[in-house]
């Protein structure tokens, strides 16, 4: 999987799934530059370059200023776990969920796709929600954004393929985030998660960095506009 020297924005790289993908990838030998609000302790000990970013209040000029030339790769981690009915739902939670998963997206991208695009050959990796393709309850504002998520993938990839940038989503399930810190907060309400899934447990960031390596290297240099279904079998298996 060559990704030794290759330079790769992991934006919400500074904790769960984007920082263990910020780690796998040092580990590989690219230059990781991480992007959020602020680095965290675990950020901070792997050395790993910092740039100043809230995507709620997008300012494209001090992220271009940080990064280098030419971006071999880009991955868009942030995201968010709203899980109410849908009557207690208020349209806030709505705009709040797509202005961070969409529109967040949609500017970091904007702004880097130059960059993207003078590597003659590069990889944008989204997150997306195993909900969007299997209805769950209260789920309605998190699948809403992350079907969008799945839309902008595919119709950058199919805009930006004569560019030979390639665009793909991650569709995981429930992962040991911190994020999934408050489902996951007693070992009745883990076990309980993991028999939801065939394969008898929940995600691990491990599994969805893996995923996006894959997609980041040239291992994957003939995928583009596809959603990996990262859920444990969840979507498409059922057990008797």
């Amino acid at each position: 999987m060559p990704l030794k020297d290759k330079n790769i924005l992991v934006v919400g790289g500074t904790s769960g799934i984007g920082l263990q993908t910020a780690r796998r990838l040092q580990e590989k030998g690219a230059n990781v530059i991480v992007a959020s609000r602020k680095p965290s302790e675990e950020s901070e000990a792997l050395n790993l370059q910092h740039v100043p970013l809230d995507v709620l209040q997008f300012d494209a000029q001090p992220l271009l200023e940080a990064l280098p030339n030419v971006l071999h790769g880009t991955v868009y981690c942030p995201g968010s776990i709203k899980l109410k009915p849908f009557e207690r739902m208020k349209i806030e939670d709505f705009r709040n969920d797509l202005e961070l998963n969409v529109l967040g997206a949609v500017q970091v991208l904007q702004a880097v796709m130059p960059l993207l695009k003078k590597a003659e050959g590069s990889s944008v990796v989204l997150f997306s929600t195993v909900a969007v393709g299997t209805g769950m309850p209260f789920h309605t504002s998190i699948a809403t954004a992350k079907a969008a998520v799945q839309g902008l993938a595919v119709s950058l990839a199919a805009e930006y393929a004569s560019a030979k940038v390639r665009v793909n989503t991650i569709a995981p399930s429930l992962t040991d985030t911190p994020l999934a810190k408050s489902l996951l907060s007693s070992p009745e309400k883990a076990e309980a998660a993991g028999k939801r899934h065939p394969l008898g447990r929940v995600g691990k960031p491990d599994d969805m960095a893996s995923a996006a390596l894959y997609l980041l290297s040239d291992d994957s240099a003939w995928m583009t506009g596809q959603t990996l279904r990262l859920d444990g079998g969840m979507s498409s298996i059922k057990l008797i």
